[in-house]
This record gives structure tokens, C-alpha cells and sequence, in this order.
């Protein structure tokens, strides 16, 4: 059950590039939302496999990548390819501080601190290897950090978050049955 529950939260985050909200010349896309919650629904081990089945599927040719050719391995070592491989680490940093719970019955607000928390270190995990592999792609590392801040964190941090609320409010309100898994 749960490797059907990774090959949804794969598709899910294909689809979530598709849905793009023009921001600069990289569009901001709903994929966010969808790793973070593979890794709050899925957990430390599933959450991060159902990204690397997105990432496989998408270098195998599905139009799953948000930025052109939209498939292929040249996306995964392009200018925004590290926030792809980011994708796993989120989703294993989301499922490790949620300790897969992140759909249970408890509606305490200090399950709701957890799930801030572990969508907040989600979206640090996106940020650092994406940042970290545009710097590097675009040879300004150690030069200026600023301008990797500025290029490839800074233009998406308010739409960022607004996912990560919709993600820690999805998992802090809707049951685990509803994904077929409790």
C-alpha cells in the first residue's frame, strides 16, 4: 500500500509543476505542497522514495520538471536542478520530525508547532541544495552568497510559505483514510 501511496505523491508533485503561478522568468509551481506533504502523510523512507520515483520519472520523460524541456536528466543538472534533488531531502526532513504522524487525530497546538516545523524544514532542505547547486552552476559560490539568495530563495519565500501552511493545515485536518492509509 504504501509504495502505491509513493507512485500518488510522484504523480502528485508531476502534476504540481503544471500548475505554475507566474513570478519571475522561473515560475512558481504547487509542487512544493505536494512534496511536503509526501513527507508528512508518507514518512521519513516512503515520503523520500515517492520523490526520487517524481525525479525518475520525469528523467525517464514524463513532462513532470516545471522548467524547459520539462523532462529529461538535463533538468536534474541544470541551473535548477538541485532544487529538485531538494525534493527528497524535504520530504525525508518533513517525514523525520513528524515521525509519520502527520495525519493523525491530534489537533493540539503543539501538533501544530510539529507540523510547522517540519514543512519550515522542508522548505530549508529546497532552499539549501537548490541555492547551493544554482551558486555553484552559475559560479558565484564564495563570491556572493547574496546573489544565490537573491536569484533562487528570495523571490519565493512568501509563496513557499503559503504552501507550507496549506501543507501542515491538510495534514493537521484531513484523515489518513482519505489517502488509504488508516
Amino acid at each position: 500500500m504504501m509504495a502505491v501511496a509513493a507512485l500518488l505523491f510522484a504523480a502528485l508533485t508531476g502534476i504540481g509543476a503544471i500548475i505554475r503561478i507566474p513570478l519571475s522568468p522561473v515560475p512558481a509551481t504547487m509542487q512544493v505542497l505536494f512534496v511536503l506533504l509526501s513527507g508528512l502523510v508518507l514518512g521519513p523512507v516512503w515520503g523520500p522514495v515517492s520523490q526520487a520515483l517524481y525525479l525518475a520519472m520525469g528523467t525517464c520523460g514524463a513532462p513532470f520538471f516545471a522548467a524547459p524541456p520539462h523532462a529529461g536528466p538535463a533538468v536534474l543538472f541544470g541551473p535548477t536542478g538541485g532544487y529538485l534533488w531538494g525534493f527528497i531531502l524535504a520530504s525525508a526532513a518533513a517525514g523525520l520530525i513528524t515521525g509519520r504522524n502527520g495525519f493523525k487525530k491530534d489537533r493540539s497546538a503543539r501538533k501544530a508547532l510539529n507540523l510547522a516545523l517540519a514543512c519550515a524544514a522542508g522548505i530549508a532542505a529546497i532552499y539549501l541544495a537548490g541555492a547551493s547547486w544554482l551558486g555553484t552552476w552559475l559560479g558565484i559560490n564564495g563570491k556572493s552568497p547574496f546573489m544565490a539568495y537573491r536569484l533562487g530563495i528570495k523571490p519565493f519565500i512568501l509563496i513557499d510559505m503559503m504552501k507550507a501552511v496549506m501543507a501542515a493545515a491538510l495534514a493537521w485536518t484531513v484523515p489518513r483514510r482519505w489517502f488509504g492509509l488508516g
